[in-house]
């Protein structure tokens, strides 16, 4: 698997989440020198408790701790089946609420229309795609969601018979919000990342994760890969929750970079993703999701998910969607892309790294058995509450 961070990274100010045998529970770290330094605290025993601080990142800069091993070291044992008995990488989120934006692209807006007039059949997407993208493709590039041409766009679809549930979340006025996995259960670098056994058309979905704390303030940013079960959710749109929610299909990672004078929400507005998929048959796929072609600001994906309406006392993580859908054919003609267990994703973007799994069938990824109960019970433990 590729390397966690780049240089563009290396000015940055990380934390993250790592499991440490040596208190039998989580620990959060930053990176010094290569390191990663164990900086839990009374003052800050969960990232949520750390992204609550006023100024995350001076906090972290000025945190004490100890080293729990190289990063080298760390992630060398994060891939597959870790060895218990040392430190590995978790997703660098605990008590937040997981929560995502769909359909936040015109290009992927468009591929989840297609879902629908299919009804999940990869079969009939081919003839599908050509039909809509001739009547709609082009005009969604470049507007607006909420805005009287998206509503324009809107009549003359519907006049058409192509308005769509999708269409509605892309370019009306309210943005699609849902919760993606729940608390506790997103897994990290080098851990396999799950499908449901009863799909069989599925793909990636890399997006830029905000950590967001309770007062709805945007403290950080990291990478997400939101596992997608096209056939399932192309069936019903009721049937969303079945295809985004699964045992480990929600990867969250390397690390959080925290806002500071380096890097900043604007830098997230500019972010360019690269995705690579490489399978044991030898198929490679790449894409890209370029966030200056998103829809709608982050910064208002945030005010639509929290506030007077909606609050979340531990914070969230917020996944912005992705402008990727494949469509590259991998095995027969037209049947475009689905995953094959034991394909490794990787999913990359200047100065927040690459996060990095492996595809297995939920089924066969290890169980989730890590919750709140046993965080709570294991910082009491330490004395850390």
């Amino acid at each position: 698997m590729s390397q966690l961070l780049d240089a563009a990274a290396s000015a940055g100010l990380f934390v993250g989440r790592v499991w440490n045998p040596k208190v039998s529970g989580p620990s959060i770290v930053t990176i010094r020198d290569g390191q990663l330094i164990d900086i839990t605290s009374r003052d800050a025993p969960t990232l949520s408790a750390l992204l609550e601080r006023d100024d995350p990142a001076a906090f972290v800069r000025a945190a004490k701790g100890e080293a729990i091993g190289t990063l080298e070291d760390v992630s060398k044992n994060s891939s597959g089946k870790p060895d218990a008995s040392k430190p590995y990488l978790l997703a660098p989120a605990d008590l937040q609420a997981i929560k995502a934006c769909g359909v936040t692209f015109a290009q992927s807006m468009i591929e989840r229309v297609i879902e629908e007039k299919a009804a999940g059949n990869p079969d009939r997407a081919a003839s599908i795609r050509d039909r809509v993208g001739a009547l709609i493709g082009g005009s969604l590039a470049n507007i607006k969601a909420g805005s009287p041409e998206a509503a324009k766009v809107k009549q003359a679809l519907i006049e058409e018979g192509m308005w769509s549930q999708y269409l509605e979340v892309g370019i009306g006025p309210d943005a699609e919000v849902f919760t993606k996995s729940p608390v506790l259960s997103s897994v990290g670098w080098g851990a396999d990342v799950g499908l449901h056994p009863i799909s069989t058309w599925n793909n990636p979905e890399p997006e830029i994760v905000l950590a967001v704390n309770s007062r709805g303030e945007i403290k950080g940013a990291t990478l997400g890969n939101d596992v997608n079960l096209r056939d399932v959710e192309g069936r019903s749109a009721l049937l969303l929750g079945k295809a985004k929610d699964n045992n480990a299909s929600c990867s969250i990672g390397p690390f959080i970079r925290l806002f500071d004078q380096s890097f900043t929400l604007d830098d997230v507005r500019k972010a360019e993703l690269d995705l690579k998929v490489t399978g044991e048959d030898g198929f490679v796929l790449h894409g890209k999701s370029s966030m200056s072609k998103i829809s709608r600001d982050p910064a208002d994906l945030v005010k639509q998910t929290c506030g007077a309406h909606h609050q979340y006392p531990d914070g969230f993580m917020l996944f912005l969607g992705t402008l990727f859908a494949p469509t590259q054919d991998r095995d027969a003609k037209n049947q475009g892309f689905t995953h094959k267990v034991g394909d490794i994703v990787e999913i990359s973007s200047a100065g927040l790294g690459t996060l990095a799994n492996t595809v297995r069938l939920s089924t066969e990824c290890p169980p989730w058995t890590f919750g709140i109960s046993a965080l709570m019970g294991n910082l009491a433990k330490r004395g850390l509450l």
